[in-house]
């Protein structure tokens, strides 16, 4: 199941062991921030399938992109693969860097 959340939750959940956080963004767009601990599967590149396929489906996800978007894409076909512990970050690296003193 894929749940959107805020920048706060998202905090929260970074907490937690058993956590992974996602980037689905290029390597280039990391000049908009990043968010600490985070890993790099581009979307947009060949290999993202098969990469997410080697990822543990134990664990809890926290994905991220630029706005949301590409991110709740990502979140949506690993929900078809059977991961069950999926968060998308609501507006993305954006929210994030808004929030980033809160």
């Amino acid at each position: 199941m894929v749940k959107n959340i805020e920048v706060s939750e998202f905090r929260e959940l970074m907490k937690e062991n058993n956590t992974v956080i996602i980037d689905v963004r290029s390597s280039s767009e990391k000049v908009e921030g990043d968010i600490s601990g985070s890993i790099t599967i581009d979307i947009y590149e060949p290999n993202f399938a098969s990469e997410i396929e080697k990822l543990d489906r134990d664990k809890t996800y926290l994905v991220f992109c630029r706005s949301g978007g590409r991110s709740g894409s990502a979140c949506g076909f690993m929900d078809s693969k059977g991961f069950k512990s999926l968060y998308n970050l609501n507006g993305g690296i954006m929210a994030w860097n808004r929030n980033i003193s809160v």
